[in-house]
């Protein structure tokens, strides 16, 4: 199976399986290092996942995984928080960080800039609206144009 097929397998088995668990699944990546594979599995919940909570799903996940023969070859899976500084991919994940701070990259400049680091203001139709921490301007960003979005760490 194809890389982009193990992530969509996995992602597709895992995802009940963490909601059942009233956890989020945040992402899947499945990437050689070296010469060993990793399958990374990434959950969260309000308050932050814990140990028992990784060692659950990874336990059930990889049964599954294993039952259904999806990787042929040694792997090695992890099951961890995304932690402080996630990355965010879809909408929902802008949506779920509402009210925090975020350093967003575009494809193409809005407002004659392509990064922009402020408050998720809100998420509605396709656009993400920040405020920016400096200016305090009010940026509406088409989700289309964005190419990588992630959690600022605040200390």
């Amino acid at each position: 199976m194809s890389k982009k097929g193990v992530i969509a397998t996995v992602t597709e088995m895992a995802e009940p399986v963490v909601e059942s668990e009233g956890m989020r699944l945040v992402d899947v990546e499945f990437k050689k290092q070296g010469k060993d594979w990793y399958l990374r599995i990434y959950i969260d919940k309000d308050g932050g996942v814990n140990h028992k909570d990784c060692a659950n799903i990874s336990s059930q996940v990889g049964e599954m995984i294993e039952v259904e023969e999806i990787i042929s070859y040694p792997y090695t899976l992890e099951v961890s928080s995304p932690g402080l500084d996630r990355v965010l991919k879809y909408e929902d994940d802008y949506r779920i960080c509402r009210g925090k701070l975020v350093r967003i990259s575009t494809y193409t400049p809005v407002d004659k800039k392509k990064e922009f680091v402020g408050r998720i203001v809100e998420v509605e139709d396709n656009i993400i609206v920040i405020e920016e921490r400096n200016k305090k301007d009010i940026i509406r960003l088409p989700f289309k144009v964005i190419a990588k979005g992630k959690l600022e760490v605040e200390i």
